[in-house]
């Protein structure tokens, strides 16, 4: 029995896929190990978001080989679809798998007997049209679920619809159908996610159903007590659904919606389909229905044209906005994108400060948020993780708590009372009362 390990770089969607296709190893006879458990087998999962991702995969192939000098290694991911002919020539590799391709490596790389020569399976990403279906399943307690790949946005500093291909969906009936199979597990949460989530039902190029549909559809299946929506476009993130979201049981109040900028020129630069008075729009909608919801942001610093004064009205913007936290990227070429032959680019000490004080702004807004929900009676998703004798898990709207370890707890939905907050960032909760006593 060949032992298979998997490395996962990136995003949660990249962590479906992965766990998906460990899955069909696994049915297949092979045995899961982790990565420095001298596997017979490497599959590293990349990403090509930033340029820091794509060193990163040379570094796990070099670790890769270090463990197993005979082991195979093979890459497949955003990286490997954008770039095949550079990581097959990364020393150590045997094998570059694309977008179509990865969910076939099996097939492709029959008994993974090292080669001469490294090999390459890449269609172009203007052939890739299939969806597969993907969930993970690395911890019992949340699973991350597909719903959507690929983008037919035009963003000018992203690398994804190159690597990912164009915007496609599974249906409404297959994703309620695993909702169903993931149900039966542990699983108390499920996460949708995807390159562009809200613009759900696109299939064969057509518009066949909608987020909507398919959040309501969802919001019935049984068993799962909890359900999240990853990341949402402002653009797509109607007043219907989140109205919806407000007066379900099931679907939690949290919120990712990406800006990039809180200036309209730069938002402009970018091709963003939204200027920032639609999204304060779409931020005081949530805050209307839902006042404790938790809002996430995804914003880019250092874009090419952005001046100090544009960033200044980021920041402010963001200051003003009720969000309650921040995900900072910092701007960095990449091939092939229109942004990276734009003129007045940024210098990197002053990208990095920028970034800087967006990361402290976004501590300042997390606490102020946790602040904020004190004294209120929440329901907590207890997770195996335990620190100094705490263990930690999230409320529905997203604040991470810590509790006094209980193992009687873990992967359990309990309510508890939001007491105060720790030094190091956390909620305390009071004691969660169990049905046993542990003495």
């Amino acid at each position: 029995m060949k032992k298979v390990a998997f490395y996962t770089l990136g995003c949660k969607l990249n962590y479906s896929e992965t766990s998906t296709i460990a899955r069909k190893f696994e049915e297949k006879g092979y045995r899961r190990v982790e990565f420095t458990d001298s596997p017979d087998i490497f599959i590293i999962n990349t990403c090509s978001v930033t340029e820091n991702a794509d060193k990163k995969c040379s570094k796990v192939v070099r670790e890769a080989r270090a463990i197993s000098p005979n082991g195979y290694v093979a890459i497949i991911g955003c990286y490997a679809q954008l770039k095949p002919k550079e990581i097959a020539e990364i020393p150590g590799v045997d094998a570059v798998l694309g977008a179509s391709e990865k969910f076939r490596l099996m097939e492709l790389l029959d008994g993974f007997e090292r080669p001469e020569q490294t090999k390459v399976f890449s269609s172009e990403i203007g052939e890739v049209k299939n969806f597969n279906t993907s969930y993970s399943l690395f911890d019992r307690t949340r699973t991350f679920l597909k719903v959507q790949d690929g983008c037919d946005y035009s963003c000018t500093f992203c690398t994804i619809p190159l690597a990912r291909g164009s915007s496609r969906s599974d249906s409404i009936q297959n994703i309620v159908k695993t909702a169903n199979e993931v149900a039966k597990t542990e699983v108390k949460e499920i996460v949708l996610t995807g390159v562009n989530t809200g613009d759900f039902g696109l299939q064969s190029g057509e518009r066949k159903e909608r987020f909507l549909d398919l959040v309501k559809a969802l919001d019935k299946v049984d068993g799962i007590e909890r359900f999240r929506i990853s990341s949402i476009e402002p653009n797509l993130l109607h007043d219907e659904i989140i109205e919806f979201v407000s007066e379900s049981k099931r679907f939690v109040p949290h919120f990712h919606i990406p800006l990039q900028s809180g200036s309209n020129k730069i938002l402009k630069l970018m091709r963003r389909r939204y200027q920032r008075e639609l999204y304060t729009a779409r931020v005081e909608k949530i805050k209307l229905v839902m006042p404790h919801a938790c809002i996430g942001v995804d914003v880019i610093v250092g874009f090419p044209g952005e001046t100090h004064e544009d960033f200044l009205e980021t920041y402010q913007f963001l200051n003003e906005l009720p969000i309650s936290y921040l995900h900072v990227f910092t701007y960095s070429e990449r091939e092939n994108t229109i942004a990276a032959d734009m003129p007045d680019s940024v210098p990197q000490k002053e990208r990095n400060e920028r970034s800087r004080m967006l990361h402290i702004l976004s501590d300042k807004k997390r606490r102020a948020f946790y602040e904020s929900n004190l004294g209120r009676e929440s329901t907590v998703l207890f997770e195996n993780d335990i620190e100094d004798g705490r263990m930690h898990g999230f409320t529905e709207n997203y604040v991470r708590v810590a509790a006094k370890y209980d193992p009687i707890l873990i992967n359990e939905l309990k309510k508890v009372h939001l007491a105060s907050l720790s030094e190091k960032g956390f909620v305390n909760v009071d004691e969660v009362e169990t049905s046993v006593f542990a003495h």
